[in-house]
Protein backbone atom coordinates (compact mmCIF):
# COMPACT_ATOMS: atom_id res chain seq x y z
CA UNK A 1 0.00 0.00 0.00
CA UNK A 2 1.22 3.47 -1.20
CA UNK A 3 1.90 5.91 1.45
CA UNK A 4 -0.21 9.49 1.39
CA UNK A 5 0.14 12.67 2.25
CA UNK A 6 -2.43 14.49 3.45
CA UNK A 7 -2.70 18.33 4.84
CA UNK A 8 -5.37 19.92 7.21
CA UNK A 9 -8.83 20.80 5.38
CA UNK A 10 -12.26 21.89 6.31
CA UNK A 11 -14.91 20.82 4.19
CA UNK A 12 -17.18 22.62 1.71
CA UNK A 13 -20.30 22.30 4.62
CA UNK A 14 -17.80 25.03 6.96
CA UNK A 15 -17.47 28.26 7.19
CA UNK A 16 -15.04 29.80 4.87
CA UNK A 17 -12.26 31.60 6.16
CA UNK A 18 -8.24 31.17 7.55
CA UNK A 19 -7.96 28.15 10.48
CA UNK A 20 -7.98 30.01 13.65
CA UNK A 21 -4.44 28.25 14.08
CA UNK A 22 -1.70 26.82 12.58
CA UNK A 23 1.32 24.80 13.05
CA UNK A 24 4.76 26.37 11.41
CA UNK A 25 4.62 25.65 7.66
CA UNK A 26 1.79 23.81 8.27
CA UNK A 27 -0.34 23.87 5.25
CA UNK A 28 -4.40 23.87 5.08
CA UNK A 29 -7.07 24.22 2.65
CA UNK A 30 -10.44 24.91 3.50
CA UNK A 31 -12.99 23.53 0.45
CA UNK A 32 -15.56 26.45 1.32
CA UNK A 33 -13.78 29.22 -0.03
CA UNK A 34 -11.24 26.93 -2.11
CA UNK A 35 -8.30 28.36 -0.68
CA UNK A 36 -4.96 27.43 0.70
CA UNK A 37 -3.51 28.54 3.56
CA UNK A 38 0.22 28.56 5.65
CA UNK A 39 1.49 28.71 8.65
CA UNK A 40 4.03 31.47 7.92
CA UNK A 41 6.07 31.72 11.01
CA UNK A 42 6.91 30.96 14.60
CA UNK A 43 5.72 32.45 17.49
CA UNK A 44 8.03 30.28 20.13
CA UNK A 45 4.98 29.02 21.67
CA UNK A 46 4.74 25.32 23.28
CA UNK A 47 3.55 23.47 21.21
CA UNK A 48 5.00 25.90 18.43
CA UNK A 49 2.46 27.93 16.78
CA UNK A 50 3.39 29.98 13.70
CA UNK A 51 3.02 33.57 13.90
CA UNK A 52 0.48 34.36 11.16
CA UNK A 53 -1.57 32.55 8.71
CA UNK A 54 -1.40 33.44 5.03
CA UNK A 55 -3.18 32.72 1.66
CA UNK A 56 -1.04 30.98 -0.53
CA UNK A 57 -3.59 30.27 -3.49
CA UNK A 58 -7.04 29.22 -4.23
CA UNK A 59 -9.83 30.95 -6.19
CA UNK A 60 -9.51 34.89 -5.15
CA UNK A 61 -5.84 34.49 -3.64
CA UNK A 62 -4.82 34.30 -7.85
CA UNK A 63 -6.87 34.65 -10.55
CA UNK A 64 -7.50 31.62 -13.15
CA UNK A 65 -5.71 32.76 -15.89
CA UNK A 66 -8.61 30.19 -18.13
CA UNK A 67 -11.44 32.12 -16.96
CA UNK A 68 -12.53 34.44 -19.74
CA UNK A 69 -13.10 38.05 -19.14
CA UNK A 70 -14.73 41.40 -20.64
CA UNK A 71 -12.70 43.25 -23.16
CA UNK A 72 -10.34 46.12 -21.89
CA UNK A 73 -10.94 45.07 -18.71
CA UNK A 74 -8.04 45.13 -15.85
CA UNK A 75 -6.96 43.44 -13.11
CA UNK A 76 -6.61 46.68 -10.70
CA UNK A 77 -7.03 48.72 -7.69
CA UNK A 78 -10.01 50.70 -7.79
CA UNK A 79 -9.97 54.28 -9.79
CA UNK A 80 -10.43 56.35 -7.12
CA UNK A 81 -10.78 56.60 -3.03
CA UNK A 82 -9.31 54.42 -0.67
CA UNK A 83 -7.31 51.25 -1.26
CA UNK A 84 -8.36 48.21 -1.98
CA UNK A 85 -8.51 44.70 -2.87
CA UNK A 86 -7.98 44.46 -6.90
CA UNK A 87 -10.70 43.45 -9.05
CA UNK A 88 -10.91 43.22 -12.58
CA UNK A 89 -12.61 46.71 -13.90
CA UNK A 90 -13.05 48.54 -17.24
CA UNK A 91 -9.15 50.35 -18.31
CA UNK A 92 -9.70 54.13 -17.21
CA UNK A 93 -7.94 56.73 -18.66
CA UNK A 94 -6.17 57.57 -15.06
CA UNK A 95 -4.69 54.05 -15.63
CA UNK A 96 -2.04 55.05 -18.30
CA UNK A 97 0.40 56.78 -17.32
CA UNK A 98 1.92 60.22 -19.28
CA UNK A 99 4.32 59.06 -21.54
CA UNK A 100 6.82 61.15 -23.32
CA UNK A 101 6.80 61.24 -27.49
CA UNK A 102 10.21 59.77 -27.10
CA UNK A 103 8.75 56.58 -25.22
CA UNK A 104 6.67 55.64 -28.66
CA UNK A 105 8.22 54.38 -31.52
CA UNK A 106 6.04 55.16 -34.04
CA UNK A 107 5.30 58.74 -32.30
CA UNK A 108 6.79 60.99 -34.86
CA UNK A 109 6.04 58.87 -38.04
CA UNK A 110 2.15 58.77 -36.85
CA UNK A 111 1.92 62.73 -36.47
CA UNK A 112 3.36 63.16 -40.02
CA UNK A 113 1.18 61.52 -41.89
CA UNK A 114 -1.36 63.56 -41.02
CA UNK A 115 -1.90 66.55 -43.51
CA UNK A 116 -1.92 70.76 -41.90
CA UNK A 117 -6.14 70.73 -42.24
CA UNK A 118 -6.47 67.71 -39.93
CA UNK A 119 -4.66 69.64 -36.94
CA UNK A 120 -6.03 71.76 -34.38
CA UNK A 121 -5.63 75.72 -35.11
CA UNK A 122 -2.27 77.07 -33.52
CA UNK A 123 -3.37 79.08 -30.61
CA UNK A 124 0.00 80.74 -29.99
CA UNK A 125 2.31 82.55 -33.20
CA UNK A 126 5.49 80.61 -34.50
CA UNK A 127 8.53 83.23 -33.83
CA UNK A 128 12.47 82.56 -34.40
CA UNK A 129 12.02 80.54 -38.09
CA UNK A 130 14.04 82.22 -40.59
CA UNK A 131 13.34 79.97 -43.89
CA UNK A 132 16.64 78.98 -46.18
CA UNK A 133 15.24 76.23 -48.21
CA UNK A 134 12.36 75.77 -50.24
CA UNK A 135 10.21 73.57 -48.41
CA UNK A 136 10.86 75.64 -45.41
CA UNK A 137 7.67 77.09 -43.76
CA UNK A 138 7.84 81.16 -43.19
CA UNK A 139 6.29 83.27 -40.53
CA UNK A 140 3.83 85.67 -41.67
CA UNK A 141 6.63 88.89 -41.02
CA UNK A 142 8.70 87.22 -43.18
CA UNK A 143 6.64 86.73 -45.65
CA UNK A 144 5.34 90.40 -45.13
CA UNK A 145 8.65 92.35 -45.22
CA UNK A 146 10.06 89.88 -48.52
CA UNK A 147 7.06 90.92 -50.05
CA UNK A 148 7.67 94.82 -49.59
CA UNK A 149 11.85 94.03 -50.36
CA UNK A 150 12.40 94.66 -47.05
CA UNK A 151 15.62 92.83 -45.06
CA UNK A 152 13.95 93.50 -41.67
CA UNK A 153 16.80 93.89 -38.70
CA UNK A 154 16.62 94.00 -35.19
CA UNK A 155 15.21 96.98 -33.60
CA UNK A 156 17.76 99.62 -32.34
CA UNK A 157 17.42 101.83 -29.32
CA UNK A 158 18.17 104.99 -31.14
CA UNK A 159 19.64 106.29 -34.21
CA UNK A 160 21.55 108.93 -34.87
CA UNK A 161 20.72 112.87 -36.10
CA UNK A 162 24.44 113.95 -36.95
CA UNK A 163 28.48 112.47 -37.29
CA UNK A 164 29.36 111.22 -34.00
CA UNK A 165 32.50 109.42 -32.78
CA UNK A 166 32.28 105.33 -33.08
CA UNK A 167 33.59 105.04 -29.74
CA UNK A 168 32.97 105.00 -25.85
CA UNK A 169 29.24 105.19 -24.56
CA UNK A 170 27.29 108.37 -25.22
CA UNK A 171 24.59 110.40 -25.17
CA UNK A 172 22.23 110.30 -28.86
CA UNK A 173 19.57 111.68 -29.53
CA UNK A 174 18.84 112.80 -25.90
CA UNK A 175 18.96 108.65 -25.08
CA UNK A 176 22.38 107.31 -22.59
CA UNK A 177 23.29 104.46 -25.27
CA UNK A 178 25.15 101.38 -22.68
CA UNK A 179 27.96 99.21 -23.82
CA UNK A 180 26.12 96.42 -26.16
CA UNK A 181 23.12 98.45 -26.77
CA UNK A 182 22.51 98.82 -30.63
CA UNK A 183 22.57 102.15 -32.89
CA UNK A 184 21.66 102.67 -36.21
CA UNK A 185 24.36 105.29 -37.76
CA UNK A 186 23.01 107.07 -40.93
CA UNK A 187 24.81 110.71 -40.37
CA UNK A 188 28.53 110.17 -40.65
CA UNK A 189 30.35 112.54 -43.06
CA UNK A 190 32.38 109.21 -44.18
CA UNK A 191 28.81 107.82 -45.33
CA UNK A 192 30.65 104.19 -45.55
CA UNK A 193 30.72 104.26 -41.66
CA UNK A 194 27.04 104.17 -41.81
CA UNK A 195 25.11 100.86 -40.72
CA UNK A 196 23.97 99.23 -37.71
CA UNK A 197 26.76 99.41 -34.52
CA UNK A 198 26.97 98.02 -31.06
CA UNK A 199 28.21 100.52 -28.35
CA UNK A 200 31.05 99.67 -26.69
CA UNK A 201 33.16 101.37 -23.85
CA UNK A 202 35.94 101.43 -26.38
CA UNK A 203 35.65 100.97 -30.21
CA UNK A 204 31.95 100.76 -31.83
CA UNK A 205 31.58 97.23 -33.58
CA UNK A 206 29.38 96.50 -36.45
CA UNK A 207 26.17 94.12 -35.68
CA UNK A 208 26.35 90.65 -36.83
CA UNK A 209 22.96 90.85 -39.21
CA UNK A 210 25.12 94.04 -40.81
CA UNK A 211 28.47 93.03 -40.74
CA UNK A 212 31.24 94.40 -42.75
CA UNK A 213 31.01 92.81 -46.44
CA UNK A 214 27.25 92.17 -45.98
CA UNK A 215 24.62 93.82 -48.50
CA UNK A 216 22.70 96.25 -46.97
CA UNK A 217 20.31 97.67 -49.82
CA UNK A 218 17.12 96.90 -48.20
CA UNK A 219 18.06 97.00 -44.60
CA UNK A 220 15.44 97.83 -42.62
CA UNK A 221 15.28 98.70 -38.74
CA UNK A 222 13.40 99.93 -36.52
CA UNK A 223 14.39 103.28 -33.77
CA UNK A 224 13.00 102.57 -30.30
CA UNK A 225 13.45 105.73 -28.73
CA UNK A 226 14.66 109.25 -29.36
CA UNK A 227 13.60 112.92 -29.28
CA UNK A 228 13.41 112.55 -33.03
CA UNK A 229 14.05 109.37 -34.69
CA UNK A 230 11.64 107.36 -31.19
CA UNK A 231 9.56 105.27 -33.52
CA UNK A 232 10.31 105.24 -36.64
CA UNK A 233 11.22 102.94 -39.41
CA UNK A 234 14.53 103.63 -41.95
CA UNK A 235 15.27 101.65 -44.70
CA UNK A 236 19.06 101.83 -46.83
CA UNK A 237 17.73 103.01 -50.16
CA UNK A 238 21.41 102.55 -51.22
CA UNK A 239 21.44 99.82 -54.69
CA UNK A 240 24.89 99.25 -54.66
CA UNK A 241 25.34 98.62 -50.56
CA UNK A 242 28.25 96.53 -49.57
CA UNK A 243 28.83 97.47 -45.76
CA UNK A 244 32.27 98.92 -45.05
CA UNK A 245 32.58 99.65 -48.88
CA UNK A 246 29.66 102.00 -49.95
CA UNK A 247 28.17 104.81 -48.80
CA UNK A 248 24.67 103.86 -47.03
CA UNK A 249 21.90 105.63 -46.87
CA UNK A 250 19.02 105.54 -44.49
CA UNK A 251 15.83 107.04 -45.22
CA UNK A 252 12.24 107.05 -43.78
CA UNK A 253 10.58 104.20 -43.94
CA UNK A 254 7.41 104.39 -41.75
CA UNK A 255 7.07 107.37 -39.22
CA UNK A 256 3.52 107.74 -38.26
CA UNK A 257 4.29 107.70 -34.86
CA UNK A 258 6.47 110.75 -34.64
CA UNK A 259 3.94 112.97 -36.60
CA UNK A 260 2.65 116.22 -34.69
CA UNK A 261 0.13 118.51 -35.28
CA UNK A 262 2.15 122.00 -36.30
CA UNK A 263 0.29 125.03 -36.26
CA UNK A 264 -3.21 125.19 -37.93
CA UNK A 265 -3.57 121.31 -37.45
CA UNK A 266 -4.93 119.64 -35.32
CA UNK A 267 -4.21 115.52 -34.51
CA UNK A 268 -6.66 112.71 -33.25
CA UNK A 269 -5.24 109.41 -33.42
CA UNK A 270 -3.76 109.15 -36.90
CA UNK A 271 -5.94 111.82 -38.44
CA UNK A 272 -5.19 115.20 -39.44
CA UNK A 273 -6.91 117.96 -39.93
CA UNK A 274 -7.24 121.51 -40.16
CA UNK A 275 -7.52 124.01 -36.87
CA UNK A 276 -10.01 126.19 -38.42
CA UNK A 277 -10.61 129.77 -36.74
CA UNK A 278 -14.29 130.41 -35.79
CA UNK A 279 -15.51 133.10 -38.87
CA UNK A 280 -12.22 133.13 -39.56
CA UNK A 281 -13.41 133.30 -43.58
CA UNK A 282 -11.89 129.51 -44.27
CA UNK A 283 -14.32 126.30 -44.15
CA UNK A 284 -15.06 122.88 -45.05
CA UNK A 285 -17.80 122.19 -47.61
CA UNK A 286 -18.21 118.79 -48.61
CA UNK A 287 -14.99 117.73 -47.70
CA UNK A 288 -12.93 120.51 -49.04
CA UNK A 289 -11.36 123.65 -47.69
CA UNK A 290 -13.50 126.93 -49.15
CA UNK A 291 -13.34 130.66 -48.46
CA UNK A 292 -16.09 132.54 -46.61
CA UNK A 293 -16.39 136.24 -47.78
CA UNK A 294 -18.77 137.18 -45.55
CA UNK A 295 -16.90 136.02 -42.39
CA UNK A 296 -16.97 138.06 -39.16
CA UNK A 297 -13.97 137.38 -38.01
CA UNK A 298 -11.53 138.22 -41.29
CA UNK A 299 -8.65 140.75 -40.15
CA UNK A 300 -6.61 143.00 -42.50
CA UNK A 301 -7.75 145.21 -45.63
CA UNK A 302 -7.02 144.51 -49.00
CA UNK A 303 -5.09 147.28 -51.34
CA UNK A 304 -6.77 148.20 -54.17
CA UNK A 305 -3.46 147.82 -56.20
CA UNK A 306 -4.22 143.83 -55.66
CA UNK A 307 -7.28 144.75 -57.95
CA UNK A 308 -6.13 144.73 -60.87
CA UNK A 309 -7.76 144.35 -64.49
CA UNK A 310 -10.91 144.13 -62.18
CA UNK A 311 -14.30 143.97 -64.39
CA UNK A 312 -17.33 144.65 -62.10
CA UNK A 313 -20.94 145.95 -62.44
CA UNK A 314 -22.28 149.04 -60.39
CA UNK A 315 -23.74 146.45 -57.94
CA UNK A 316 -20.29 144.14 -57.17
CA UNK A 317 -18.45 147.31 -57.06
CA UNK A 318 -21.27 148.63 -54.13
CA UNK A 319 -19.60 145.34 -52.31
CA UNK A 320 -16.48 147.71 -51.87
CA UNK A 321 -18.73 149.92 -49.35
CA UNK A 322 -16.71 150.82 -46.54
CA UNK A 323 -12.97 150.32 -48.79
CA UNK A 324 -10.08 151.73 -46.62
CA UNK A 325 -7.55 152.70 -49.34
CA UNK A 326 -5.19 155.61 -49.85
CA UNK A 327 -4.94 158.48 -52.35
CA UNK A 328 -1.88 156.85 -53.94
CA UNK A 329 -4.21 153.73 -54.52
CA UNK A 330 -7.61 155.32 -55.65
CA UNK A 331 -4.93 157.11 -58.04
CA UNK A 332 -3.32 153.80 -59.46
CA UNK A 333 -7.07 152.30 -59.65
CA UNK A 334 -8.00 155.20 -61.74
CA UNK A 335 -5.42 156.17 -63.73
CA UNK A 336 -3.02 153.03 -63.59
CA UNK A 337 -0.33 155.32 -62.31
CA UNK A 338 0.43 157.92 -59.02
CA UNK A 339 2.23 160.66 -61.06
CA UNK A 340 1.09 162.91 -62.85
CA UNK A 341 1.53 162.95 -66.72
CA UNK A 342 0.82 165.64 -70.16
CA UNK A 343 -1.64 164.73 -72.73
CA UNK A 344 -3.87 166.08 -74.70
CA UNK A 345 -7.89 166.47 -74.17
CA UNK A 346 -10.43 165.48 -76.64
CA UNK A 347 -13.98 165.91 -76.34
CA UNK A 348 -14.60 162.42 -76.08
CA UNK A 349 -12.60 161.38 -73.66
CA UNK A 350 -14.43 160.46 -70.17
CA UNK A 351 -14.39 161.06 -66.71
CA UNK A 352 -15.46 159.37 -63.88
CA UNK A 353 -18.36 161.03 -61.78
CA UNK A 354 -21.25 160.29 -59.07
CA UNK A 355 -24.77 161.22 -60.31
CA UNK A 356 -26.86 161.12 -57.59
CA UNK A 357 -25.21 158.27 -56.01
CA UNK A 358 -24.71 156.68 -59.31
CA UNK A 359 -21.03 156.31 -60.68
CA UNK A 360 -21.22 157.17 -64.32
CA UNK A 361 -18.22 157.79 -67.41
CA UNK A 362 -19.01 161.05 -68.44
CA UNK A 363 -16.83 162.62 -71.58
CA UNK A 364 -15.87 166.03 -71.38
CA UNK A 365 -17.72 167.08 -74.37
CA UNK A 366 -20.62 166.79 -71.53
CA UNK A 367 -18.67 168.93 -69.08
CA UNK A 368 -18.20 172.14 -71.76
CA UNK A 369 -21.89 171.75 -72.72
CA UNK A 370 -23.03 171.93 -68.70
CA UNK A 371 -20.56 174.73 -68.22
CA UNK A 372 -21.47 176.55 -70.74
CA UNK A 373 -25.59 176.52 -69.60
CA UNK A 374 -24.89 179.06 -66.90
CA UNK A 375 -28.49 178.62 -65.63
CA UNK A 376 -27.49 174.84 -65.15
CA UNK A 377 -24.02 175.07 -63.83
CA UNK A 378 -24.44 178.44 -62.39
CA UNK A 379 -20.71 178.66 -64.24
CA UNK A 380 -20.21 182.54 -65.10
CA UNK A 381 -16.89 184.11 -66.46
CA UNK A 382 -16.53 187.80 -65.23
CA UNK A 383 -14.25 189.95 -66.89
CA UNK A 384 -14.46 192.15 -63.72
CA UNK A 385 -14.25 195.71 -64.42
CA UNK A 386 -11.05 198.64 -64.93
Amino acid sequence: MSNTIRIKKRSASGSAGAPSSLSPSELAFNEADLKLYYGFGDNGSTPPSASSIITVGGSGAFFNKTDTRAANTVLSGPTSGSDAAPAFRALVVADIPTLTASKVSDFDAQVRTNRLDQLASATNPVSGVTPTADAHFATKAYVDSTSEGLDVKQSCKVATTANITLSGTQTIDGVAVSADERVLVKDQSTASENGIYLCKASSWVRSDDLATGANAAGAFTFVEQGSTNADIGFVCTTDTATVGTNNLSFSTFSSSGNVTAGNGLDKVGNELSLDLKANGGLVIESTELALDLAASSITGTLPVTKLTSLTATVTELNKLDGLNSTTTELNTCTDGDTSATSTTLAAADRMVVNDAGTMKQVAFSDLVTFLEDGATSGFDINGGTF
